[in-house]
């Protein structure tokens, strides 16, 4: 039997691909954008393994055989983009088609949903289903994500087992290609290690402090965990938040970088851009309650030691 994995090169994708390979001998069949190979160094290791290209994926479909689960995190994650076609069909569509393959030969689902779906928090953040149409998110991506969502919760056909991870403020080893849409993390360790400080957005809402602006930080490999815990423990189908269950400020972030480092913490306020404003999230914290009531185990990693062990890695790097 094999695993099917969409996103395969991708920043979590292919963090799971390693993990999956490193839990003991597994079939995988990888489907990702075939370039991607050539130019992410996370890819590194998973080159010879089988592999269909994302463009053809869904015409391949039919053909496949023995597949035991689908593992689709592969999406169009920027949301810069504007261009509602185009990740509609990246992100809504494709992920459709996904699933009414799965659900027509009863083949377990996980997909990617997002965090972004819930918009600016001002209706919380619960993974109940009742809750999910009441959200509004504030960009084409979380709006391609969250409708997706809908749709999924009013199928009378379905997986036999399907889960819907939302994904909050994931960070860790291996996003380096995410250029712009890499992790606040990412992009502050490279410009502490260049300039000896770090630049952070002023608050512009009345009772917060600046740097006290808070988001769900979750280490990669907590993502990978949460991931095999619906595809080998069977909790209950449905929509679930993936985070830590815990906002920490971007001063706490930056603590830790500077931390890590080794450094005197230097931070230099800036005004958060006019154009961010309008959209710009002043808190996101997941709701775990439901993923614990499923039975999830694990404590989280912290952002002090996730932070540590990545820039330890990032430390490694060319």
């Amino acid at each position: 039997m094999t695993l099917l994995l969409t996103g395969a090169y991708g920043f979590i994708g292919a963090r799971l691909a390693h993990s999956l390979l490193e839990k003991g001998p597994k079939d995988l069949l990888l489907s990702d954008k075939p370039d991607y190979r050539n130019i992410r160094s996370c890819v590194k290791g998973l080159e010879s393994l089988p592999f269909v290209d994302r463009g053809k994926l869904l015409a391949e479909l039919p053909r496949l055989q023995a597949i035991e689960a689908v593992l689709h995190l592969g999406a169009c994650t920027d949301t810069g983009n504007h261009d509602q076609a185009y990740m509609w069909k990246m992100n809504t569509d494709f992920t459709k088609a996904v699933w009414q393959w799965c659900a027509e030969k009863k083949i377990p689902l996980i997909y990617a949903s997002s965090g972004a779906t819930y918009g600016k928090g001002e209706e919380g953040y619960s993974d109940d289903h009742k809750d999910i149409p009441k959200y509004k998110p504030l960009n084409v991506y979380g709006r391609s994500k969250h409708e997706f969502d809908l749709w999924a919760l009013g199928q009378k056909a379905a997986p036999p087992r399907w889960y819907g991870l939302k994904f909050f403020n994931v960070y860790g080893m291996d996003e380096n290609h995410k250029s712009r849409m890499a992790s606040p993390i990412f992009h502050g360790f490279h410009e502490i290690l260049k300039t000896g400080k770090q630049t952070l957005f002023r608050s512009h809402k009345e009772g917060i402090k600046d740097g006290e602006q808070k988001r769900d930080f979750i280490f990669v490999e907590d993502i990978v965990k949460l991931c095999l815990f619906c595809l080998e423990k069977n909790p209950p189908p449905g929509i679930y938040n993936c985070g830590t269950g815990t906002a920490r400020t971007f001063l706490d972030v930056s603590k830790a970088l500077f931390t890590a480092l080794g450094l005197e913490q230097k931070i230099e306020w800036v005004d958060t851009p006019e154009k961010f404003r309008a959209g710009y999230q002043y808190f996101t914290q997941a709701d775990m309650n439901k993923m614990r009531a499923a039975g999830y185990p694990d404590r989280f990693v912290p952002i002090e030691d996730g932070i540590a062990r990545y820039v330890k890695w990032l430390q490694t790097q060319k």
